[in-house]
């Protein structure tokens, strides 16, 4: 995964005065769609040396907004910026060199480059890095690693990170097993939205465990919600623990699954 547009807004910040000229004027063109008068600006800045310029323009190029998708010029522009210290361009470029578009597919390349932005705080790049140590991809397989760099993105409000904590909690790998931490990091990254995490928490809730009591209604609300966000396993999950609840208990739960659903419809 990858530091994405969404960031584009708030790097103005860490631009240097005398750069900003070229720069915001991309910028501006940016939030007006007007991708391919970005893509001219920011490559007056990038010339020029300005790291958050090569950064855009990277973006630009790999989503091919503003020109044709050239992966190859994307990965040469992260480069220049990350090689310059621009976190969220090592992060990008390390998901290249993962995915293996415009460069060679290298792991530790990839590895390498989530180490310096995670480093750094990106948060998505800590994340891709808790994967790499979990999955032994470009390095040697480490769960606690893993557990340590989910939890720095996880605290910052990661919702993949958070979900994986839940599950590495609850199986105890990497870390001690501890149900409550699992629940309470399941619990953050249901009520954001993971789909995983939903159905998950409503797995513990059907069985019961040390820090949950067995509560179908609420097994059943979480599966329905999942199953609304595309998770496969909770429609299977929910019709078999319909056979357990009475009718009144499956109008409860619907009744709440509902009113989650429309009340985060609103967000």
């Amino acid at each position: 995964m990858q530091v994405v547009a969404a960031i584009l807004i708030a790097l103005t910040l860490s631009v240097a005065p005398a750069l900003a000229g070229d720069f915001e004027d991309g910028l501006n063109a940016y939030r007006s769609k007007d991708f391919a008068n970005a893509r001219q600006s920011w490559q007056k800045a990038a010339a020029q040396g300005n790291a958050m310029a090569q950064f855009t323009l990277g973006f630009l190029y790999e989503k091919g907004q503003g020109t044709a998708v050239d992966f190859k010029q994307a990965a040469d522009w992260y480069r220049r910026a990350a090689e310059r210290g621009n976190a969220a361009a090592q992060t990008n470029l390390g998901s290249l060199y993962e995915r293996g578009q415009g460069v060679v597919q290298d792991n530790r390349q990839a590895v390498n480059w989530y180490q310096r932005a995670a480093d750094q705080g990106t948060i998505e790049a800590q994340f891709n890095l808790g994967r790499m140590y979990q999955t032994g991809q470009g390095m040697a397989q480490d769960f606690a690693q893993a557990a340590s760099w989910f939890r720095k993105a996880g605290e910052k409000g990661h919702i993949g990170a958070q979900s994986m904590l839940g599950l590495m909690h609850e199986t105890g790998q990497g870390i001690a097993r501890n149900y409550k931490q699992a629940v309470d990091w399941y619990r953050k990254a249901a009520e954001a939205g993971d789909s995983r995490a939903q159905f998950d928490l409503g797995r513990i809730y059907e069985t019961g465990q040390e820090a949950l009591t067995m509560d179908y209604v609420e097994a059943h609300k979480w599966w329905t919600i999942a199953e609304s966000n595309g998770e496969d396993r909770a429609r299977r999950s929910r019709i078999f623990v319909e056979r357990l609840m009475t009718p009144e208990q499956i109008v409860q739960a619907r009744q709440r699954a509902d009113d989650w659903i429309k009340a985060h419809a609103k967000q």
